[in-house]
């Protein structure tokens, strides 16, 4: 009997875990969506020239929550002073917003970039001879090396790169950003590839070596066997770290702003300048960071959950 009221208690603990957490992924999915959907809406407001307030203004007025504040009675001054603060919020969020996109094209397109880099870099580390040392060097040439020395390299040291990108048919016009942001993205891909190829050779060599000579005794070479056997279950396990490079990307595309890169944190250094509200800037802008953060790791644990192989490989059996 007792042994049953156990089984029976401990069941219920864990229908009622199965339930806290369906119910906080649920929440987590409905306030995810109403942000981007509000981001998304502000974007082609301002990139349409206004469709429902003109660019770059807030959807609702700031003053309402300014008179909603000084009609709160002085006896609860926490509740004005967060009217105040939720009122600062919305007049410079939009202007925020609207230089949220190239953070987000910083981090996306140098992460999908420095990938096709880092595979063939981890595929030379862990089974080239000549080539494993040149992998070697490029590795740790940009692990060894601040990011923000490479930036300031390749657009200050070199100034025939942004010359060859400003020169490009439709750069800088339109939608289509300045030779300051091809910059960026050159140096973070080249800097997230070294990065991400060490990932993929832990993965890599964390695979049975049995695994490939298997592959080479049905018949496969060496190139397909790695190609088809090998790097399919390596890139499993290394989401992980990509997750990892994303987050760590996302936080590091702020550097871009020292090369005049018009992004989050210069439109937010930009704006402070102008009326000193640096700290309560700087916490906005880290609440988007913080967003586009979770957002990504978010994805990343969808993408390993699709692409997982219970029993044999993934994120969730590893």
């Amino acid at each position: 009997m007792a042994e049953s009221t156990a089984g029976g208690s401990m069941a219920d603990r864990a229908r009622l875990r199965v339930g806290t957490r369906s119910r906080r992924s649920l929440a987590k999915f409905v306030v995810g969506v109403a942000f981007w959907a509000w981001v998304v809406l502000r974007w082609l407001n301002d990139w349409a020239g206004g469709l429902v307030v003109p660019r770059q203004q807030p959807f609702v007025p700031p003053s309402l929550f300014t008179g909603l504040a000084n009609a709160v009675p002085d006896v609860v001054p926490f509740v004005a002073g967060a009217l105040r603060s939720v009122a600062f919020a919305v007049e410079f969020l939009p202007a925020l917003v609207d230089a949220f996109w190239l953070t987000i094209v910083l981090t996306g397109v140098a992460t999908v970039l420095g990938f096709f880099i880092a595979v063939p870099l981890a595929g030379a580390r862990v089974y080239g001879r000549l080539s494993a040392w040149l992998a070697l060097g490029y590795v740790e040439l940009f692990r060894g090396t601040p990011l923000l020395a490479q930036l300031f390299v390749l657009y200050y040291g070199l100034p025939w790169l942004p010359a060859f990108f400003r020169e490009l048919p439709l750069v800088g016009a339109g939608f289509v950003p300045g030779q300051a942001v091809f910059v960026a993205i050159l140096g973070f891909t080249l800097n997230s590839a070294a990065y991400q190829a060490e990932y993929i050779r832990g993965a890599v060599e964390s695979v049975d070596p049995g695994q490939l000579l298997a592959a080479r005794s049905v018949g496969l070479s060496r190139i397909q066997g790695i190609r088809f056997v090998v790097f399919p279950q390596a890139l499993r396990y290394a989401i992980p770290g990509w997750t990892n490079e994303l987050v760590y990307l996302i936080k590091y595309s702020s550097l871009a702003a020292f090369i005049t890169v018009p992004e989050l944190f210069q439109a937010a250094q930009g704006i402070a300048s102008t009326n000193y509200r640096y700290t309560a800037l700087f916490v906005l802008s880290g609440l988007l960071y913080l967003a586009l953060v979770v957002t990504a790791t978010t994805l990343m644990e969808y993408v390993g959950d699709v692409v997982s192989v219970p029993g044999v490989s993934g994120t969730g059996s590893r």
